[in-house]
């Protein structure tokens, strides 16, 4: 993967949220969280998840729709079942992807933290080729943000304990951390 100047990522589809901030002054970007997304709940496919990151998602499409179609969400990043790399925040930006969290005794992870949402569901089976390229952004975000080790990667269930559950049981931390190693 290949950054651009401001935080852009050469290799993805860029589709830029509005749902994203400044981040605070002087506050060094050193956590990557990992999540996981589908739209409707445990279905793939579809411009849903866009939909909503870009604030246009239609509360008539499905009964599920009217519980968030009015949230002001974003994530930096989405990796689809197909592999598909989508950015809808610059990197160096702060994204709207941790709600009410904690990490380390510091609240607020939005404000120094990269969010990368997995089209996926809890309990389903991640794909091969998500893991790859989670893989190679991972790499790619670690040379660029060095505060970001493996032991700064974590998921979103970890920071909002009790409120979030993803990336969830089915998602392979052994697989993907050890995949780091081998760079």
């Amino acid at each position: 993967m290949r950054q651009e100047d401001g935080g852009l990522i050469a290799d993805a589809r860029q589709c830029l949220s509005p749902n994203h901030d400044q981040r605070p002054d002087a506050c060094p970007v050193d956590l990557l969280v990992i999540h996981n997304i589908s739209l409707p709940p445990s279905q793939f496919g579809g411009n849903w998840i866009e939909d909503l990151f870009l604030n246009r998602l239609d509360p008539r499409a499905d009964d599920y729709f009217p519980s968030i179609c009015e949230m002001k969400v974003s994530s930096h990043l989405l990796i689809r079942r197909d592999g598909e790399l989508v950015q809808y925040v610059p990197l160096d930006l702060r994204a709207w992807h941790a709600g009410h969290s904690v990490f380390q005794g510091r609240d607020n992870c939005n404000d120094f933290s990269i969010g990368i949402e997995l089209e996926g569901a809890d309990d389903i089976a991640y794909t091969d080729v998500q893991y790859r390229v989670l893989r190679k952004v991972t790499l790619d975000i670690m040379a660029r943000y060095r505060d970001i080790t493996p032991e700064r990667i974590t998921g979103h269930s970890d920071i909002a304990p009790g409120r979030k559950t993803d990336p969830g049981p089915a998602f392979d931390w052994p697989r993907y951390l050890g995949s780091l190693d081998t760079a």
